[in-house]
């Protein structure tokens, strides 16, 4: 999707710098994927200890998985 954005350009150089992203739009889109990865994972987080949940965890690890 193309749009226009007013861009930090000390922000987009440091990010830039220290990316895998040869371009603006893959600097970019790594950072967009990052920030949704960690706020998700701070929503998660937020859940511990609200839960309770009964099992053998053991026997969960030993399972195998099924061929597709």
């Amino acid at each position: 999707m193309r749009t226009t954005l007013d861009l930090d350009e000390t922000a987009l150089k440091s990010a830039m710098g220290v990316s895998k992203g040869k371009t603006k739009t893959a600097v970019i889109n790594e950072a967009l994927r990052d920030f949704a990865r960690r706020r998700s994972l701070r929503r998660l987080l937020a859940l511990r200890g609200a839960l309770h949940w009964e099992g053998d965890l053991d026997s969960l690890r030993r399972r195998t998985r099924k061929p597709r």
